[in-house]
């Protein structure tokens, strides 16, 4: 660190400077100053971008979890993309490195947040708003129906498309100009995996953004919803907490405040009794909403 500081101090830009700053990044990854300096070396040396990040590649196989490791890749990327964006078939192979070299990441860690970051930012650098990143992430959740961070991505993807989608919409909200078609074809998606693991979150949380993308109220969605729960009379059968919960804001919506107070009492007091005051909480707010 003294050599460090001592060149940074004398604006050394050199190979002996990459050398020294190899040799404290494998001592402490995690040294934001040296990947700065260490960039801004490259840069003025015009060393190459391909050699870097094959050495970035090690690594960051050997520190999983390390932000500034893909803070530095995607400064690499910004810098290579300037002089390549008018080539597209430059651009589609260092889209093809990145993603093969992510695909790695993946399968030590397929819930990796650094990865998934920098996933959405290289998905919007290089447009990758295509089939075959949807595919991707399909592979991913086929392996682990589980990955809420696939399940994440999927839904930026699909919905941040600038083919289709308004500018600048949030994530949250209503978007007339996605074609009924694409909408469909997530809401498909989504149960799909609801059958395959009905107590996952996950595809239930999509699917209510997707209705939300739509613009469609969640009671569309009331006799699916019912096919995994059954309250009425004495007799239950719940299959999903979540399916629970999805009706008890259907009914909510219907102004059905009855059947949906049984629901959250339900969720309370016997399917999810860890966040009992949570939905206690709601039964609350449900009848301070009913007596307005």
């Amino acid at each position: 660190m003294g050599y460090l500081r001592a060149v940074m101090a004398a604006k050394e830009y050199s190979l002996r400077v990459l050398a020294l700053t190899e040799d404290i990044i494998s001592m402490n990854a995690a040294h934001y100053t040296v990947w700065l300096y260490r960039a801004s070396t490259i840069f003025a040396l015009n060393y190459s971008i391909d050699r870097e990040l094959e050495w970035v590649n090690e690594v960051a196989l050997d520190n999983e979890k390390n932000y500034q490791i893909w803070h530095h890749r995607q400064t690499l990327v910004n810098h290579i993309y300037s002089s390549i964006s008018s080539d597209p078939t430059a651009v589609q192979k260092l889209a093809e490195s990145e993603l093969s070299f992510m695909t790695l990441m993946f399968n030590a860690d397929s819930k990796n947040y650094h990865v998934w970051s920098y996933r959405q930012y290289l998905v919007r650098k290089l447009n990758l708003f295509n089939d075959t990143e949807i595919k991707s992430v399909e592979a991913l959740l086929q392996a682990d129906v589980r990955n809420n961070s696939a399940w994440s991505h999927r839904f930026f993807v699909v919905f941040s498309d600038p083919s289709y989608t308004t500018p600048g919409s949030a994530a949250t909200a209503h978007d007339p100009v996605v074609p009924d078609a694409i909408i469909d074809r997530e809401m498909e998606f989504s149960k799909a995996a609801m059958f395959e693991a009905p107590q996952n979150q996950s595809p239930w949380n999509y699917l209510r953004g997707v209705l939300r993308k739509g613009g469609r109220d969640l009671a569309t969605q009331e006799y699916f919803a019912g096919e995994f729960v059954k309250i009425d009379g004495e007799e239950e059968d719940v299959k999903s907490s979540h399916a629970l919960d999805f009706l008890a804001d259907v009914w909510s919506e219907k102004g059905e405040a009855e059947k949906a107070d049984k629901a959250l009492r339900l969720l309370g007091d016997k399917y999810d009794p860890i966040r009992k005051n949570y939905w206690d909480w709601r039964r609350k707010a449900l009848q301070q909403g009913s007596n307005t």
